[in-house]
């Protein structure tokens, strides 16, 4: 009887641990989806962000199914939520395996996606009006060459007013000398070492609560089986 009731109750804190993981999975993918630089990388993360969103919520939904099935000690409501943590389980798997496919690819997809706006000169006034939010943010200059991305008409955005950022003399201008993309990298490959923590982190987790749950389950049909 100790035994069981320290098995129950050790999923009961593992489950209201998993609700509060699930919370913090939903805040990380709502906010990349909504992220400031989410029109130049959405092509990027956005597929695993919608993945890790579901996840967020299945682990949350889950989480709450463990804890009703532990306290009541119902063997239908411990099987269930066994099934659905293997199932968020693969998809913890699916999102990691994915996040490693894209960073090998991020940097490729970023080039495509700058070489394709190049030259600025040419590009819409939408994109001009999102690259100069990016430079002014990001204190960077141009896309892909850096000020020269940008003709002979370079945007007061890409003025040096932070000392501290790297800067070059452009005719009689000092601008911020580092292209855009490097900044874009450099955010894709923190938001997918980011996304990519999460999932295996959590796998360990889900292993765990799996194995507690089938534990329990098998106490209390041994329990059943001696009160019948």
């Amino acid at each position: 009887m100790a035994v069981k009731n320290c098995i129950k109750y050790s999923l009961f804190f593992f489950n209201f641990l998993s609700g509060i993981c699930g919370c913090i999975i939903l805040g990380v993918s709502i906010y990349i989806k909504v992220s400031n630089d989410r029109d130049l990388t959405g092509e990027i993360t956005s597929p695993t962000a919608d993945l890790l969103l579901a996840i967020g919520v299945i682990t949350m939904i889950f989480g709450f199914l463990g804890c009703c099935g532990a306290i009541r000690e119902s063997k239908c409501m411990l099987l269930l939520f066994f099934s659905g943590l293997l199932l968020v389980f693969v998809f913890l798997l699916a999102s990691g395996i994915l996040v490693v496919l894209l960073k090998e690819k991020s940097k490729q997809l970023i080039m495509k996606k700058m070489t394709e706006l190049s030259p600025l000169s040419n590009a819409t006034e939408e994109v001009w009006t999102m690259v100069q939010a990016l430079e002014k943010q990001g204190k960077c200059c141009g896309l892909v060459k850096g000020p020269t991305d940008w003709g002979t008409v370079v945007p007061a955005s890409c003025d040096c007013k932070d000392k501290s950022a790297p800067c070059e003399m452009f005719g009689e201008r000092e601008l911020y000398k580092t292209p855009c993309t490097e900044l874009l990298e450099t955010f894709i490959e923190q938001h997918l070492t980011v996304i990519l923590g999460v999932p295996f982190a959590l796998a360990v987790l889900m292993i765990l609560g799996m194995t507690f749950a089938m534990i329990l389950y098998c106490q209390v049909g041994r329990t059943e089986t001696a009160t019948a």
